[in-house]
């Protein structure tokens, strides 16, 4: 009974993103958007390496999504940094990933949709 009461004191409450009312819950809502933008980019990325082969244009390929997540992280820590010290920053910084994560994406799918 103990372990049990433990147990679900301890687990994460499901939080309704439809219907987010507090600053901790927007800001799991918003980290949990970006992990699956996130997973979309990385099967993207899978399809448009294997698309662009091993030789050159494989090559600029890969230096060019290591630029782009170089900037990525880059600009939404400063897009979230304006807010530095609040409690907004996770939703901020999140919001941003998950924006330019999906558009990166699209420019993945389209590089994929092109080479066909």
């Amino acid at each position: 009974m103990i372990l049990s009461l433990l147990l679900a004191a301890s687990a994460p409450a499901v939080i309704d993103c439809e219907d987010a009312m507090t600053q901790a819950e927007m800001n799991r809502c918003a980290e949990a958007e970006y992990r699956a933008a996130d997973h979309d980019l990385n099967a993207a990325w899978r399809l448009a390496r294997a698309r662009s082969g091993s030789d050159e244009s494989g090559d600029e390929l890969l230096q060019a999504q290591r630029a782009w997540i170089a900037f990525r992280d880059a600009h939404c820590a400063f897009e979230a940094g304006i807010y530095r010290g609040g409690s907004i920053v996770p939703l901020i910084h999140s919001n941003c990933m998950t924006s330019l994560t999906r558009a990166r994406t699209e420019q993945l799918r389209a590089y994929v949709e092109m080479a066909n």
